[in-house]
C-alpha cells in the first residue's frame, strides 16, 4: 500500500469514526417537528426561522433551530416542516361541543329567544348518548382540523364526552350544565349537581388530558344558593368552576333586579374570582367589574362571533386586556357560531373591536393570537401544561402551511396567521407528542362512520321538525 491511499484510509477511518461517534452522543426522541418558523409563543419571544422541536414522552425536550435539533437527536419520526409555520395548537375556551348537531337549526333569533324557545326544547326533545357522542366526534374532528388542540366543553353526558375526547387525542376541560329546571337526563338541581359532582369526583386524575369542572349555567338559571353550593363542591374538589357571565343585557337587567349587583360582582361576592373560573362571553362588564378580574384567576373568554350572531353585544375586550385580565377566546357552541373554527374568531377579534371604537390600534394581531394560544391557556387553567412550545410544556402543536400564493410575500408571519390564514391551512395536529392528523388526513377517528351516524340522527331530528 502506497503512503497516499494509507493515509487517505486512515482519514476515512478518522472521520467515520466521528461520525459514529456523533451518532452515539445523539439523545433518543420519540419525535422531531420542523417548521421553515417556529413560533413559540413565549413573551419576548421571536420566531426561529429552519427550526425544529424535540418531543420525549409527550414533553418537549428542546425547541431551536433545525440543525441543533438534529445533531442533538435521533428521532423516531421526523415531520418536516418546509413551507410550515410551527406553532402552539389553539385553546378553544368555551364551547358545547354536541350542538354541532343543532348546526342551522334556530338562526337569526335575540338570545334569550333563541335560548329559550329554540334551545331548551330542541335539547330536552333530542339529546341523549348516541347523539352526544355522535355530537362530540364530529366536533373534535372539525378541531383536529382546524387546529385546535384544546377545548373546555360545557355538556350533558360529560362522561361520553371525556370519552370521546381521549380515544380523539384531544384535551379538554369536562363539565356538565348545573340547571335550576329540567334539562336532558335530570329533572332539575339537585339531580343535575349530584351528578356533575359525581362526575368531576370521577375523573378528576383518572387521564392526564381530561380536567373535569363544575359547570353551573349562569347566574340567571341557578339561584345565588346554588350557585354558593357549586363553588363551594369545586373548592373541595380542586376543580374548576365554567359558566356564562354577562352574557347580554337582560341578564344584567335580571341579576341587577335580583341582587342588586352585576354577575360579576355577585360571583366576586362568592370568592369564585379567587377560584379558577372559566367565565364565558363578560360581553357587559362594568368597569369595576374589569378591575375585579384584572389580577384575579378568572378568565373571561371572548366568543366574538355566537355574541355578534345572538345579538348579544361587544365584549369590551380591549379594556380589558389594557387592565391586566387574562383573556381567552371560544367559538361557543355551532348552534350559535356555526362553526368551531377559532381562526374565524381571532380575526373577528382582531377587527371588531377597531371597527367598534373606531381605533385601529385595540386588540392587535399578537394579541388575537396570544388569545388563542398562551394567554387562553392561563385562562382555563392549563397554562402550566400548553399554550406556548417550551422545554417542559406538553407536545400540544400545530404546523400551518404557508404554502399558498395567499400568504406571499411574508413580511410578518402573525399577521397572515391571523389575517389571512383558516383552519383549512393546517396540515398537522400533535397532542402530547402523538400525531392527530397530518396532511390533513386525521388518524383518530373513522371518518365513514361518523359521516353515517351523523346523517342517521340528522334524518331522524329532520324528519320529527317536518311533522305537521
Amino acid at each position: 500500500m502506497g503512503i497516499r491511499t494509507l493515509i487517505h484510509s486512515i482519514c476515512i477511518g478518522i472521520l467515520l469514526g466521528a461520525a459514529v461517534a456523533a451518532a452515539e452522543d445523539k439523545k433518543p426522541a420519540d419525535l422531531i417537528v420542523q417548521g421553515e418558523y417556529v413560533l413559540a409563543m413565549e413573551p419576548g419571544s421571536k420566531a426561529i426561522q429552519d427550526g425544529a422541536i424535540a418531543v420525549i414522552d409527550g414533553d418537549i425536550v428542546a425547541v431551536g433551530p433545525a440543525s441543533d435539533i438534529q445533531a442533538q437527536f435521533d428521532a423516531a419520526q421526523t415531520i418536516d416542516g418546509a413551507g410550515k409555520v410551527l406553532m402552539p395548537g389553539l385553546v378553544n375556551g368555551h364551547t358545547h361541543s354536541s350542538m354541532v348537531l343543532f348546526r342551522g337549526m334556530a338562526d337569526d333569533l335575540p338570545l334569550m329567544t333563541w335560548l329559550q324557545d329554540y334551545i331548551f326544547p330542541m335539547e330536552a326533545r333530542y339529546v341523549d348518548q348516541a347523539l352526544v357522542e355522535a355530537g362530540t366526534k364530529l366536533a373534535c374532528w372539525e378541531m383536529i382540523t382546524s387546529g385546535t388542540t384544546s377545548f373546555v366543553d360545557m355538556y350533558f353526558y360529560p362522561d361520553v364526552i371525556a370519552d370521546v375526547a381521549v380515544k380523539c387525542g384531544l384535551r379538554a376541560v369536562v363539565a356538565a350544565p348545573m340547571i335550576d329546571f329540567p334539562s336532558p337526563g335530570f329533572s332539575g338541581w339537585d339531580d343535575s349537581f349530584a351528578a356533575g359532582v359525581d362526575f368531576a369526583r370521577r375523573w378528576k386524575g383518572k387521564h392526564p388530558r381530561i380536567t373535569p369542572a363544575l359547570a353551573p349555567h349562569a347566574p340567571y338559571t341557578v339561584s345565588k344558593a346554588h350557585l354558593e353550593a357549586a363553588f363551594s363542591a369545586a373548592k373541595d374538589l380542586g376543580v374548576p368552576v365554567s359558566i356564562h357571565v354577562a352574557e347580554d343585557q337582560a341578564e344584567v337587567k335580571t341579576v341587577s333586579d335580583t341582587y342588586s349587583m352585576s354577575s360579576i360582582s355577585l360571583l366576586s361576592g362568592m370568592g369564585m374570582l379567587e377560584h379558577r373560573t372559566i367565565a364565558a362571553h363578560v360581553v357587559w362588564p362594568t368597569d369595576q367589574d374589569i378591575a375585579a378580574l384584572a389580577g384575579s384567576m378568572a378568565g373571561p373568554i371572548h366568543n366574538p362571533t355566537s355574541n355578534m350572531k345572538t345579538g348579544a353585544g361587544i365584549a369590551p375586550v380591549a379594556k380589558m386586556l389594557a387592565a391586566g385580565v387574562t383573556v381567552g377566546l371560544g367559538t361557543d357552541g355551532a348552534a350559535s357560531n356555526n362553526d368551531l373554527n377559532l381562526w374565524q374568531e381571532m380575526r373577528l377579534a382582531a377587527l371588531i373591536h377597531k371597527g367598534a371604537a373606531t381605533d385601529p390600534t385595540l386588540v392587535t394581531a399578537n394579541q388575537a393570537l396570544d388569545m388563542a394560544t398562551r394567554m387562553g391557556a392561563m385562562a382555563v387553567g392549563l397554562g402550566d401544561q400548553v399554550g406556548s412550545l417550551s422545554v417542559g410544556r406538553r407536545a400540544d402543536m400545530i404546523q400551518v402551511s404557508i404554502d399558498n400564493p395567499r400568504f406571499q410575500p411574508l413580511y410578518n408571519i402573525v399577521s397572515h396567521l391571523v389575517y389571512v390564514a383558516t383552519g383549512a391551512d393546517v396540515v398537522t395536529s400533535i397532542v402530547d407528542g402523538k400525531i392527530l392528523m397530518q396532511d390533513r388526513e386525521v388518524k383518530t377517528i373513522d371518518v365513514a362512520a361518523m359521516r353515517a351516524d351523523i346523517k342517521a340522527i340528522a334524518k331522524k331530528i329532520q324528519a320529527d321538525l317536518l311533522k305537521p
